[in-house]
């Protein structure tokens, strides 16, 4: 355990030194169960940090929605490409994204609607896709679903158009081969929506959900 202790001061930096001091109390061990636990998972997400760094180039997860064990969802890193293409199976819902960190656009198709919905990557809303990665890795390994950080877009309905080759330049190829031949919107940011009913879901299950709604003029 010692060994492990010397290991996390080195990952996660002096500011949770003494957190982690705790896991090498054999007192506190004997003596408080909670403790142990604590500093078990502690270890176990620091490793789950290690081991994500030591990937390849492609990596493929499952991961499930909150609430509804029927929701699945696939998604593979393409790390050398720097491309998340995730894959949510819901019957009519489903959708396909594409994460484009090279272009910097996401693309939906939602299946409901038989259309592609483009945005750009917004920094402050959408995480690296290191940090997708990890994320994803953590939840797969630690067998946990967890509510994901939603983020809410708007479109304008029937302002729609298809893409055109200039287009598919901006928006790259990976979009273009999942948005070829239907109808594009124009996703924007918007608030959080009481009435959720003119809205889709979308996104990564258990890690950054979207929430697309037409916009109420």
């Amino acid at each position: 355990m010692q060994i492990l202790t010397v290991t996390f001061i080195l990952v996660v930096g002096k500011s949770r030194a003494g957190f982690l001091g705790k896991c090498s109390d054999k007192k506190r061990f004997d003596t408080n169960l909670r403790v142990f636990i604590m500093c078990r998972e502690a270890a176990v997400l620091v490793l789950l940090g290690i081991f994500w760094t030591q990937t390849l180039a492609l990596d493929t997860f499952v991961l499930q929605e909150p609430d509804n064990g029927y929701v699945t969802g696939t998604m593979t890193i393409d790390n050398g490409n720097r491309i998340a293409d995730v894959h949510v199976r819901s019957g009519l819902y489903s959708s396909d994204t594409i994460f484009d960190y090279s272009s910097g656009y996401i693309a939906t198709r939602l299946f409901s609607r038989n259309a592609c919905f483009i945005m750009k990557i917004n920094k402050e809303d959408i995480p690296e896709l290191e940090e997708i990665g990890r994320q994803a890795f953590e939840r797969q390994a630690m067998k946990k679903v967890y509510s994901p950080n939603n983020v809410w877009v708007e479109f304008q309905p029937g302002n729609s158009m298809f893409g055109r080759a200039r287009d598919w330049l901006v928006y790259g190829r990976p979009i273009e081969q999942l948005c070829a031949g239907l109808p594009l919107y124009q996703l924007e940011s918007t608030r959080p929506q009481a009435n959720v009913n003119g809205c889709a879901s979308a996104g990564i299950p258990s890690i950054l959900g979207m929430k697309i709604c037409e916009r109420v003029n």
